[in-house]
């Protein structure tokens, strides 16, 4: 079936949303969709299997945006300039600086590029038409979760944050906001990731199947039937995949100009707030809210969890996603080995010299996102546990030495 006959049996048949069975795309990002609708930064409706701007939405997400960097600037203002929200030392305010510059810019950010996302979606919509109900199910368990709990996991947090901070509540607002504008806007990235790396995959699976069609044929190469069915049936096949494999790379390529930014604010502020946390937990900081360590303890580990989960789970799904890409020039090798005609090796030539040029890497600004940047996190992590054990060893010791001295 055309693409455009699947997006209109897709819209005239619509089945219910249902938690970890996924359909298509719009039942797979359905929970993300709606939590970025609540927070004002879906400006897009769904007609017709086709992403709209409407004015009322465009006009509520421009109203909370200008809200919210407004408010933002006050707090600014109110912290580094007249003062009256004072902190007890300077880390504090570096990291509330820190977590403010960069969580607005995040939020300015993704309302520049609504338009840009909005064209990002609709490609990856329309490339997901290929997926099998199988890979839309399998995507559904991890994304469904990952989008579900981790918000859950956000709402805990900022919950045992508003118990123990004494700050107003405009002020605890504006954390959450920030908050879940940062996640949602990873999570989605996340999702975009897995969807192509899915897509990557069925291109894969093709050309293993592809490959089992040209080795079982080959016998019959000389055949004139094989020449007048087989072989353009085959040609056919290999330049429907040539097709796909290079729009699956042009959307790679814009959801990299279009969470560019983003991603680089989002990787500056985790490993910044990873090691404020760090920090604030071996001294005990209480940054003025006069609570109990242990509850801000639990508060920081929580934090420090859920960043490093978060992380993490962006340098899986791109390095992932770009193994897939990457065995795509493998297999068309294998199936370049396995045959003899002239027209199909011309043709899978052209394939493998296209993949060659279209470099499917998930970056951001000349950053590549892979197990690099999971190594990189694993090492800060060791490194902040080494300081971490060595500082709780020589509290020990101090504490024993204050003991014997005493005695």
């Amino acid at each position: 079936m055309s693409l455009k006959f699947q997006r209109y049996i897709k819209c005239k048949v619509w089945p219910k949303w249902q938690l970890f069975h996924a359909t298509d795309f719009q039942s797979l990002m359905y929970p993300c969709f709606t939590f970025c609708r609540i927070l004002g930064i879906f400006p897009y409706r769904i007609n017709a299997s086709t992403f709209e701007t409407t004015k009322q939405s465009y006009f509520l997400t421009t109203f909370i945006t200008s809200v919210f960097c407004i408010y933002e600037l006050i707090t600014l203002y109110r912290i580094d300039i007249i003062g009256t929200i004072n902190y007890s030392s300077i880390p504090v305010y570096l990291e509330r600086n820190c977590f403010f510059i960069l969580g607005g810019f995040i939020g300015i950010v993704t309302y520049i590029l609504n338009g840009p996302r909005m064209h990002l979606l609709q490609n990856i919509m329309e490339i997901s038409l290929r997926l099998s109900p199988d890979s839309y199910r399998k995507l559904s368990r991890l994304i469904h979760a990952k989008d579900i709990f981790g918000s859950f996991l956000v709402v805990g947090r900022t919950t045992i944050y508003y118990c123990t901070v004494n700050f107003g509540i405009v002020d605890r607002i504006l954390v959450l906001y920030i908050t879940f504008i940062v996640f949602q806007m990873d999570m989605l990235y996340i999702n975009c990731v897995c969807v192509l790396k899915a897509c990557f995959k069925e291109v894969n699976n093709k050309l293993k199947n592809l490959r089992k069609l040209v080795v079982s044929d080959e016998p019959h190469l000389f055949r004139r039937i094989y020449h007048e069915q087989r072989n353009p049936f085959l040609l056919t096949k290999l330049k429907a995949l040539k097709k796909e494999h290079l729009m699956i790379s042009d959307t790679v390529q814009m959801l990299n100009t279009t969470f560019s930014l983003q991603l680089l604010a989002t990787i500056v502020m985790t490993f910044a707030e990873l090691t404020f946390y760090l920090y604030f937990y071996i001294v005990h900081w209480d940054v003025d809210m006069k609570i109990n360590h242990t509850v801000y303890e639990i508060l920081l580990t929580i934090s420090f969890m859920h960043l490093c989960i978060k992380i993490s789970l962006i340098g899986w799904a791109c390095d992932t996603g770009k193994d897939e890409a990457t065995r795509i020039g493998i297999n068309v090798h294998e199936i370049l080995n396995d045959t003899i005609d002239e027209q199909i090796k011309n043709e899978l030539q052209l394939f493998s010299l296209q993949v060659l040029n279209r470099e499917n890497t998930f970056s951001a600004k000349g950053l590549i996102l892979d197990a690099t940047l999971l190594v990189a996190i694993v090492g800060n992590i060791t490194t902040y546990l080494l300081i971490l054990i060595q500082f709780l060893i020589t509290d020990q010791v101090c504490n024993k030495k204050v003991t014997n001295s005493v005695t």
